[in-house]
């Protein structure tokens, strides 16, 4: 296949051309608005020459590609806060350009990074196939700007039911490349590990589901093998994993320490989710069947970064070691 992934700077793209280089013989061609930095990226990764880097610009010019995925967009709650409503602009602008392209090349298939915030912020309960998009239109708060995004393109993707167009919405992601500096309770988490303090929380037990990268690669890849079809699908592990949980399992494997604060001290860039996680398994009909549950591919992951650097951490061999992350 001749795929071609906009918004290869984004961490979870960058993840995913790691499992296509080691598993498939695909070629990729990746579009980047720096595109230096993913030269360098991919020089770092042994990756170069395996595959062709441009901009944006160059993307028009293209044919014969046999999938687009599209990545663009922002990679952490400080940056999803900080866009505020441009994100509008950004989400049209790049959405607009993959499907000028599946229009002109109808045989084209085109997945789309969507998120489960498209669903709105109200998670009392956890999404399943019945589930409403909730939208407060007469409020609308800055926190909802991003979902909003999200579901505006997935509305613009079941309009053109003649397309193969899959958009796959991704709770929560963790990986072992993930930045440690941003605003994620599982990066706050590995910050107060590294740097030996304690992590003050709320102490509203959340319950969230992580995908592992592996199984978001099995979950792209079965999708780009089925019959074409334009559908929605929510991204699932086989279990998810509540706060309480995680943070004793963290707190036992790599000595944690931790408060319960009454207030949050997160970064609240899409709106409070209690249960942000689906019960709509409607992957599993076109062959999804994810390997990882959240705890264990939280500390694979976990483990991956806190024994790669130079310092020991508490609870692990002086040769473990923690990555410079500067």
């Amino acid at each position: 296949m001749r795929i071609a992934i906009l918004g290869a700077t984004s961490q979870i793209a960058k993840d995913l051309i790691l499992s296509f280089a080691a598993h498939s013989r695909h070629e990729l061609v990746l579009y980047a608005r720096r595109p230096e930095a993913v030269v360098q990226w991919l020089n770092h990764e042994n990756l170069v020459p395996a595959y062709t880097v441009a901009d944006f610009a160059a993307f028009t010019t293209q044919e014969h590609f046999d999938a687009i995925l599209n990545f663009v967009g922002v990679g952490n709650p400080a940056q999803t806060a900080a866009m505020g409503a441009s994100i509008f602009d950004v989400t049209l602008k790049y959405d607009e350009l993959a499907l000028g392209y599946v229009q002109r090349y109808p045989t084209c298939r085109y997945i789309f990074l969507s998120s489960g915030a498209a669903y709105g912020s109200s998670f009392e309960a956890p999404a399943d196939v019945d589930t409403k998009a909730t939208i407060d239109i007469n409020h609308l708060q800055p926190q909802d700007w991003y979902g909003v995004a999200k579901l505006h393109a997935e509305c613009r993707h079941r309009s053109l039911a003649h397309l193969a167009i899959v958009d796959i919405r991704v709770f929560n992601y963790f990986s072992h490349t993930q930045d440690i500096e941003a605003r994620f309770l599982m990066t706050d988490i590995l910050r107060a590990v590294r740097d030996k303090t304690v992590l003050k929380t709320s102490a509203e037990n959340i319950v969230r589901d992580f995908l592992h990268p592996s199984d978001f690669y099995q979950l792209v890849s079965v999708m780009l093998a089925a019959p074409s079809t334009n559908a929605a699908i929510d991204g699932y592990s086989r279990a998810p994993i509540n706060k309480t949980t995680l943070l004793a399992v963290m707190q036992n494997r790599f000595n944690l320490r931790y408060e319960a604060c009454l207030e949050s001290t997160g970064v609240n860039a899409t709106g409070s989710k209690r249960h942000y996680f689906s019960k709509n398994l409607r992957a599993a009909e076109f062959g999804y069947a994810p390997v990882w549950n959240s705890i264990d591919g939280i500390c694979h992951e976990a483990e991956l970064i806190l024994n790669s650097s130079d310092a020991p951490y508490p609870g692990m061999p002086a040769t473990s070691r923690l990555p410079n992350l500067l």
